[in-house]
């Protein structure tokens, strides 16, 4: 799972990075086409005790990598028009962190702080670079539609038409719910708009128990968080870290609030593989049948599919072991088709 971090200028994106990654990437320097890439770990009790239990060679948690990108939606954006589409390229989600804080010491751009307005301004910006592609493609496509010579052309056309009012209207591509084969014609442009948006409220310390007050901005409901207050956290020893969130009565982290919040975005299940070289947790979308599930491990697991062996974890853990689960009729055989839920520990039979 690829998201990619956007939002105007100082309102802590490459904070928020450092939080989410533990990573140590200079902040300020807005306006400046810089470009943050990291990866962080999706924490997962079930395999950390199925670990406990096999002694792996090797532990694997689900992984989300985190593109922190140029501004959008403020007037360093325009520098940066190259930078953004490149390196959201491939984004699966975009977050857009949204200030709500104030700090003399970082004035905002637009001199004064207003969340609401910073949210609008960052979806129409998406919106207004999406126009420019399907503008350019357009007007390529007008004079090969006019000979009349290729169907799809006439398709693409017709579609890119569509986008193009939604666009004038002020919705974004994704309101379109376009069907499958349509989504695959639009796949190469990119469209900024049409991927699914979380929306991160950045506050300051001492507004963290106002944050029933952003539970919905703009028709969103944001995550909200301190994003300094977190990169804080992230740069301690793990030992450490339960005092500091229990000292400012958090619950979790941020990386925990914004993983579970992106998997319910991007409506993810993650299902599970043991063995004593590894165990590891693989991130699906809901709905994936089993066979599909299989090529996510690996494609010839996919191409020779039989069956696959399949528990849940409750039902493993209670058991004890693989072999007194299928004593206890506990782990079964599932076909292709089989939907795989979340939690499900995954054996695949294959033959290539």
């Amino acid at each position: 799972m690829k998201i990619g971090i956007i939002g105007p200028a100082a309102a802590g994106k490459t904070t928020l990075f450092n939080a989410l990654t533990g990573g140590a990437a200079s902040t300020g320097g807005y306006g400046v086409a810089r470009v943050n890439v990291g990866a962080a770990h999706v924490a997962d009790s079930r395999v950390d005790a199925l670990s406990g239990v096999f002694r792996p060679k090797k532990t694997t948690h689900a992984a989300v990598d985190f593109v922190d990108a140029p501004g959008v939606g403020d007037a360093g954006a325009a520098r940066n028009a190259e930078a953004i589409p490149q390196a959201l390229e491939g984004a699966d989600a975009l977050l857009v962190v949204i200030r709500a804080f104030e700090d003399a010491g970082v004035p905002h751009p637009k001199e004064s702080v207003d969340p609401a307005r910073d949210l609008a301004d960052v979806r129409f910006d998406l919106m207004l670079r999406d126009l420019a592609v399907v503008e350019r493609r357009m007007e390529r496509l007008e004079r090969l539609v006019q000979l009349k010579k290729d169907p799809a052309e006439a398709a693409e056309f017709a579609l890119l038409g569509r986008i193009r009012e939604t666009l004038e209207d002020s919705r974004p591509v994704r309101s379109l719910n376009l069907g499958e084969e349509e989504t695959r014609m639009i796949k190469g442009f990119g469209f900024l708009s049409a991927k699914p948006l979380l929306v991160v409220v950045n506050v300051g310390e001492d507004q963290l128990g106002e944050a029933g007050a952003f539970a919905k901005l703009n028709g969103e409901t944001p995550v909200v968080l301190a994003a300094k207050l977190e990169e804080e956290l992230a740069q301690l020893p793990e030992a450490e870290r339960a005092e500091f969130l229990a000292d400012y009565a958090l619950e979790s982290s941020a990386l925990d609030k914004v993983v579970r919040a992106s998997f319910d975005l991007l409506d993810l299940r993650c299902f599970l593989t043991v063995s004593e070289e590894e165990v590891r947790a693989w991130p699906v979308r809901a709905g994936t049948v089993a066979l599909h599930a299989a090529g996510t491990i690996h494609s010839d697991l996919e191409r020779g599919f039989i069956r696959a062996e399949v528990i849940s974890f409750p039902d493993f853990m209670a058991a004890g072991s693989l072999s007194a689960a299928r004593d206890k009729g506990t782990l079964r055989l599932e076909g292709k088709e089989y939907v795989v839920k979340d939690g499900d520990i995954f054996h695949v039979r294959f033959n290539v």
